[in-house]
């Protein structure tokens, strides 16, 4: 059975995720060009090293501190799956908050668990007076098959502090 929970600042930590598989084979990936979207070829792997998983770690405690969402799905006590919103409204009209991570562990993709930590932050960023929450998403195509999927559109406003960090990420945002 999948188990659903928040996380505490002290429990984010290198340990937690020793049996995550954070691989993705990527082949396509949609890419802007004049206005508009085309698949491209771009293939490469997709794994965080030990610096990426200390940023990860920082910036998931960091959230945590700062009021924001980090919600996780364990399987026999091992973490399969996170996703967290910060806690900062932004936008023209205060409209977003930010999901800044979603991830599901390779060996429990299509079992549903990123629908359901998807749908735990709609919910947690509704609560807390967003109309949208923004994602600044992966660009691969079955990435970006999850994110429609779950009703996410290109963003209406772009972050442009996203777009310098992630410019092959596809912004977009979902109606809360």
């Amino acid at each position: 059975m999948i188990i659903y929970r928040n996380l505490s600042e002290n429990e984010i930590n290198r340990e937690l995720f020793l049996s995550f598989i954070r691989h993705q084979a990527v082949t396509k990936c949609w890419r802007r060009h004049n206005g508009k979207w085309l698949i491209e070829n771009d293939p490469f792997i997709d794994e965080w090293t030990e610096d990426e998983y200390d940023e990860l770690i920082l910036n998931l405690q960091e959230t945590v501190r700062s009021g924001g969402f980090v919600y996780a799905a364990f399987y026999e006590n091992q973490l399969k799956g996170i996703v967290s919103v910060e806690s900062n409204l932004f936008g023209s009209s205060q409209q977003y908050l930010d999901l800044t991570n979603i991830y599901v562990s390779e060996d429990m993709r299509r079992h549903g668990i990123g629908k359901v930590l998807f749908n735990s932050a709609k919910f947690w960023a509704k609560e807390h007076s967003a109309e949208k929450l923004y994602i600044s998403a992966h660009s691969a195509i079955e990435s970006q098959a999850f994110y429609k999927n779950m009703g996410c559109v290109e963003a209406k406003e772009y972050s442009q502090s996203h777009v310098e960090k992630e410019p092959y990420d596809c912004q977009m945002e979902c109606i809360l």
